[in-house]
């Protein structure tokens, strides 16, 4: 998968690291934003929304940490890689459970960081696909039947008439009335229809 036309941000203490990861991923016709720190980063985050955050996990005062709740507080699809040393893996395992994508020991080889971006891109569109899919309510063209794609999974799901189906998503019973609309048409038609029994 291509890793072309995302926007990252790039967060580190290390100017040799911030610089060099950077290039390499210009390279890539990645958009390429930068911060020396985590106060620089929250700051951006809050300014942007960014598909993926790589930070560095200890820095002086905003850390890695805080750095990745500002990330997902953001945006929840927003992928997040910690990059570590070798004496805070403990600390990596704990960035994981607070919702990190990944993590990298420092220093990181750039072929290695490029397939970690490229499996969090993978997984940021399928859970952008999913979203979307959510924001969708299928009904059938014919018999406006509605699909519960809730459990199963979309395109999975049972169909259900329009009453059964808020029942059982609302837990709401549906009384049957004619809306003023549809009263006024009906009474249209109904006279049209004596005036035209009467000429024959």
């Amino acid at each position: 998968m291509s890793i072309r036309h995302r926007k990252i941000l790039l967060v580190d203490d290390e100017p040799l690291i911030l610089e060099s990861l950077s290039r390499e991923l210009t390279e890539d016709n990645l958009e390429v934003n930068r911060a020396t720190n985590g106060e620089e980063a929250i700051t951006a985050i809050e300014a942007t929304c960014f598909d993926l955050v790589v930070t560095d996990l200890v820095m002086p005062g905003v850390d890695g940490f805080q750095v990745l709740k500002a990330a997902k507080q953001r945006d929840a699809r927003t992928m997040v890689i910690i990059l570590t040393g070798y004496g805070n893996m403990e600390s990596a395992v704990d960035a994981l459970r607070l919702g990190a994508d990944d993590f990298l020991q420092k220093p990181c080889e750039i072929e290695e960081l490029r397939y970690r971006m490229a499996n969090c891109f993978v997984k940021q569109d399928l859970e952008r696909k999913v979203a979307f899919y959510e924001t969708i309510l299928p009904v059938c063209s014919w018999c406006r039947k509605i699909r519960d794609d809730r459990q199963e999974g979309h395109g999975q799901g049972q169909w259900y008439s329009l009453e059964a189906y808020l029942k059982r998503v609302k837990g709401v019973d549906v009384s049957h009335g004619c809306c003023p609309e549809c009263f006024a048409l009906t009474m249209k038609n109904i006279a049209r229809d004596k005036s035209k029994g009467e000429e024959t």
